[in-house]
């Protein structure tokens, strides 16, 4: 059975960023992604670039899922936001709560990701498959596991389709967050989300920051190599492929992965897993 894949990008500040950008997509469509989705910066700082990358994802006949974060917005700006995407024939959106820029001190109208989710159902019905964020080892901002399992539910039963998670490298801290979202009655996929290593301290400088954890034996590993690329890559690519057979055997619906706008490491780990 084939294994259903995603691939995430952002959305590139500079012409050239544009430019490699489409050499990368043009790779990693050979793999046959479902759909490509793109990020959406805090408080929208990024709508028009992200838009742009949508919109010329979709003409070249990809399945794409723009990211809509709705922290720090109106309903009439999402509504806006909704209107271009379905202009655009785009039908799948990933619905985050997203960050208030650095300096914004008001919410706006929405304060947490289930109220958008709702939101875009009253507004557009079933036009948009909608994606939601889920956090095997907690938002970093959750009062706790129960809570942020709660949250997790809230948005699923107010009208998501699927789940897609932040990456992690611990197969255990997935399945046991499957379960508990299971015994609360969610029954969407939850699609385990995936980290290619590029490079260490840039990956424990990110993990620190959102709450994903690398385990110690893993963090001792990549520091006794220092400064060298190739064995930190090598590394990198067998740990990841580890986990993802690990999750696909376990039973998980499919990976999306995280590409950071590369294209080498994603390719690898596909061909290694068949």
């Amino acid at each position: 059975m084939k294994t259903e894949i995603s691939i995430e990008f952002f959305p590139p500040q500079t012409p050239e960023g544009v430019d490699k950008l489409r050499t990368v997509r043009t790779k990693l469509a050979e793999l046959n992604p479902s759909f490509f989705s793109v990020t959406f910066g805090a408080g929208g700082s990024t709508r028009e670039r992200t838009f742009s990358v949508v919109k010329e994802i979709a003409a070249e006949g990809y399945a794409a899922a723009p990211h809509l974060s709705c922290i720090g917005s109106t309903r009439a700006s999402i509504r806006d936001i909704l209107a271009d995407y379905k202009a655009a024939g785009i039908r799948r959106i990933v619905a985050l709560r997203g960050d208030l820029p650095s300096g914004m001190a008001e919410t706006g109208e929405f304060r947490y990701a289930n109220e958008l989710v709702e939101f875009i159902r009253t507004e557009t019905g079933d036009h948009f498959s909608l994606e939601v964020a889920a956090y095997p080892e907690w938002h970093p901002q959750a009062r706790s596991p129960k809570d942020d399992l709660d949250a997790f539910a809230r948005k699923v039963k107010a009208g998501a389709n699927s789940a897609i998670t932040q990456y992690f490298f611990n197969a255990d801290s997935y399945f046991s967050f499957v379960d508990e979202a299971q015994a609360l009655g969610v029954d969407v996929p939850i699609v385990p989300g995936i980290m290619p290593i590029v490079g260490f301290t840039k990956l424990a400088r990110f993990s620190d920051a959102c709450g994903a954890e690398i385990p110690r034996w893993m963090r001792k590993k990549f520091e006794s190599y220092g400064d060298d690329a190739d064995s930190i890559r090598a590394f990198g690519l067998d740990i990841v492929t580890e986990l993802c057979e690990r999750l696909l055997k376990g039973g998980a619906p499919g990976l999306h992965f995280y590409s950071m706008n590369q294209s080498a490491l994603t390719t690898e780990i596909c061909r290694r897993l068949g």
